[in-house]
């Protein structure tokens, strides 16, 4: 009884039997339509009935064999549902991939986009969530579930649309929340030229750390606001830079460099451009 009540109270035993019968529920839930768990059902009702025979009737050599059967029995689970298997740790080990692969085309569908407004003088600010929570912004807005595309997003911000004015959310590759009115800017800094989605747009990245992208309608200039700062007059390849460096790579840390880079890059074509002018 003592040994008992140790062990219940040893919170490292309790982890174990805790993470082993997570894993037996996880993948007996993921075989339990599969041919090989009809195989092992019968297995075990077999190897039931021969043993509660054996114990009653005391056969010694039948008991051992089952003994002997249960020793092997993870190897057996091994060979029975060798293919599932197979695929579970596929599927696993696709995980990372796959959602590396759904935010790339996500900013293919919003750098898309944006690029086609720009072009059209669509006035647009689309909002990416990132760790921040934006629930009373969405809440507030005018909910919605659809999985991004770039003629979804041109089709919310089509002039005369009902849900063209204010902005739209993107939570987990996903629109949320479309028609959404963003905070405008506190700064004394920011230009009077710019108009209101400049400041809403450099308003939402005040106040949360989400990727905001704007299109200006005047302009058609389209600018991102991250980390309380805005970034303007980016061509498509620059938010291209931008939104990888945020969005798939997640990285905030080292993004000043890729500013620094694109802003490099930039100079360098504009000399090179001059160059070629003066020839």
């Amino acid at each position: 009884m003592n040994q008992f009540i140790e062990f219940i109270t040893d919170w490292r035993a309790l982890l174990q039997v805790a993470i082993i019968f997570t894993i037996i529920y996880l993948v007996m839930y993921h075989l339990r339509k599969t041919s090989g768990s009809l195989i092992m059902a019968g297995l075990l009702m077999l190897g039931g009935v021969l043993w509660g025979v054996a114990k009653t009737l005391e056969l010694d050599v039948i008991s051992q064999l089952l003994e002997m059967v249960l020793g092997s029995l993870f190897l057996m689970l091994m060979i029975i549902f060798q293919p599932e298997l197979r695929r579970l740790l596929a599927r696993l080990g696709s995980l990372s991939t796959l959602r590396e692969r759904r935010r790339e085309e996500l900013i293919e569908d919003i750098v898309s986009a944006m690029a086609d407004m720009s072009s059209r003088k669509c006035g647009a600010i689309v909002v990416i969530e990132r760790k921040e929570s934006l629930k009373a912004l969405i809440e507030e807005a005018i909910p919605l579930d659809a999985r991004v595309t770039s003629l979804l997003i041109e089709s919310i911000f089509f002039p005369n649309s009902p849900l063209h004015d204010g902005a739209i959310i993107i939570r987990d590759n996903r629109i949320v929340a479309a028609r959404a009115i963003l905070p405008l800017a506190k700064s004394d800094m920011i230009s009077k030229r710019l108009g209101t989605r400049h400041r809403a747009t450099l308003g939402i990245a005040e106040e949360s750390d989400a990727v905001a992208v704007m299109v200006s309608e005047e302009s058609g200039a389209i600018s991102l606001g991250v980390r309380g700062e805005l970034h303007r007059d980016l061509s498509q390849h620059e938010l291209h830079a931008f939104l990888n460096k945020l969005i798939v790579e997640n990285d905030v840390s080292e993004f000043q460099e890729t500013v620094n880079q694109v802003n490099e890059s930039a100079l360098g074509e504009t000399q090179t451009e001059n160059s070629g002018e003066e020839k």
